[in-house]
């Protein structure tokens, strides 16, 4: 009985430092297709970056969970199908419209994003986007770099830093459709049972809208158990920490533009601005993967870096 109680010990530590290994040596590798670059995770699809000519904006999708290995985001859905899952965009832009569909107000355009760095542990794209109008000279261009990376089998981690060159005198008027965003799936929305939450511990819509904090995080339960989808707002961020704008239905940003005054926000001809944000792909709820103390993690490593 003792050798067969030993046995059965021996197999299950053998079995949680296997794990620990493998989530040690997650393999990250990348393949551009026609109009997207595919992100996989031990040969799995993690992510997609799209840039087609013909759409609104880059986005990403899917971005799939670590546990269930389904989009935590949604591509389309009401009742603002315009919401495309993961994604970076503006409003009243110079009069222009670079977030909502209708590409006659303006379009967010890749030029063609490249492989920068090929894993395993990450991977790294650099695009540049010109923001236009159909027959018209570019307004802005943004340059952009997407890191990707998975620390361990629970996690996943979307890098974002995206500087804006002002090409013209940009003006732009107080929008609540602004910058990064995410879109969760239906199922994962407050509205579903879903759980967003900030930094203070503020829950749902009512208590994080226009409030500012460093992150939110929504994550909500699926057959394969709970997953969830953060995103960090750099200290580095101008508005830092941004107000957010936040819905039960499952979208969520920070959206500084929102909170201007009636003078709006400008950027001169030949000035930049630009912004970062992480996105925390994780498994269980907000307490559970740590989210607090890898938002700490994350702006030390920035601090460690810049010094």
């Amino acid at each position: 009985m003792n050798r067969v109680r030993w046995y059965i010990g021996a197999m299950m530590l053998a079995v949680v430092w296997a794990t620990g290994l493998a989530a040690q040596n997650l393999a990250l590798s990348a393949e551009r297709l026609d109009d997207r670059w595919i992100i996989r995770i031990d040969d799995r699809v993690f992510t997609v970056y799209r840039f087609g000519g013909g759409q609104k904006y880059p986005y990403f999708y899917p971005v799939n969970g670590p546990l269930s290995g389904h989009s935590l985001t949604a591509e389309c859905e009401t009742p603002y199908p315009h919401h495309r899952s993961l994604f970076f965009g503006c409003d009243k832009v110079n009069g222009g419209n670079y977030w909502q569909e209708g590409n006659e107000q303006g379009q967010i355009v890749s030029r063609g994003p490249r492989l920068v760095y090929a894993g395993p542990e990450r991977i790294v794209l650099q695009d540049t986007c010109d923001w236009q109008r159909p027959g018209e000279a570019p307004i802005l261009r943004d340059r952009r770099m997407l890191t990707f990376s998975a620390p361990s089998a629970s996690l996943r981690f979307i890098d974002v830093a995206i500087t804006l060159d002002a090409l013209v005198d940009i003006h732009i008027e107080k929008t609540n459709h602004s910058l990064f965003s995410a879109r969760m799936a239906p199922e994962l929305s407050v509205q579903s049972g879903g759980v967003l939450r900030n930094a203070q511990d503020a829950r749902g819509e009512k208590n994080t809208y226009g409030v500012p904090s460093p992150w939110c995080d929504y994550s909500g339960r699926r057959c394969e158990g709970v997953e969830g989808l953060a995103i960090f707002d750099s200290p580095q961020n101008p508005w830092h920490p941004s107000p957010w704008f936040t819905r039960d239905y499952g979208f969520f940003s920070p959206t500084p533009m929102y909170w201007l005054t009636e003078a709006g926000f400008s950027i001169k001809r030949g000035d930049s601005l630009t912004v970062r944000y992480r996105v925390v792909v994780h498994s269980g709820d907000t307490q559970t993967a740590g989210i607090g103390e890898l938002y700490e993690q994350w702006i030390n490593a920035a601090g460690s870096a810049s010094r």
